[in-house]
């Protein structure tokens, strides 16, 4: 049987945008992963998420996923992930292990964004600029890794800014 001409149409897909609830819904997570111990030295990447206008998103989600810190975690809930929202000002900033036994060349982290108008969530990776070159990033065009680099700042902390969209848009990756 089929539906009567004037039947409402159902336009959700398997993906939505996270919705205006994300920091209610998701904040347990971000309370199990504020301040993770760990054995590793640690490395702090912050940054601010920018939209398509260059306007700091203040209502981002951003996941962090380092593999190699497992061992170094392997005491708490999650062991290698974070999540944090980004503030007012798109603001976030991460915590993150750097075990003596990693890579030097992996990535500080994997980095999940969820936002507000995003219908499918970006898959991107964070670099420190004095690590040395990633096979994964050395896929990337040359003149587009800047984008994924974290540069060191005078304190020992690591800056990186997303840009959603626009001039100095984040690198970002499809996973099939």
């Amino acid at each position: 049987m089929n539906a009567p001409a004037n039947a409402p149409v159902n336009k959700i897909t398997t993906s939505q945008t996270i919705g205006p609830f994300s920091h209610e819904a998701w904040q347990w997570s971000v309370d199990l992963t504020a301040n993770v111990e760990t054995t590793a030295p640690t490395v702090t990447v912050r940054g601010v998420i920018y939209d398509g206008d260059g306007t700091p998103v203040n209502d981002a989600q951003l996941e962090a996923w380092n593999p190699h810190a497992l061992e170094a975690e392997a005491q708490v809930a999650i062991p290698g992930f974070r999540r944090v929202p980004s503030g007012e000002a798109g603001g976030f900033e991460f915590r993150l292990s750097r075990p003596a036994d990693a890579p030097a060349d992996a990535p500080a982290a994997f980095v999940t964004i969820f936002a507000r108008g995003l219908v499918k969530h970006q898959f991107t990776a964070v670099f420190l600029e004095d690590a040395p070159l990633s096979p994964i990033l050395a896929q990337v065009p040359e003149a587009r890794r800047g984008t994924l680099l974290a540069r060191r700042q005078p304190d020992g902390s690591y800056r990186w800014d997303i840009r959603m969209q626009g001039d100095g848009e984040t690198v970002f990756f499809d996973y099939t």
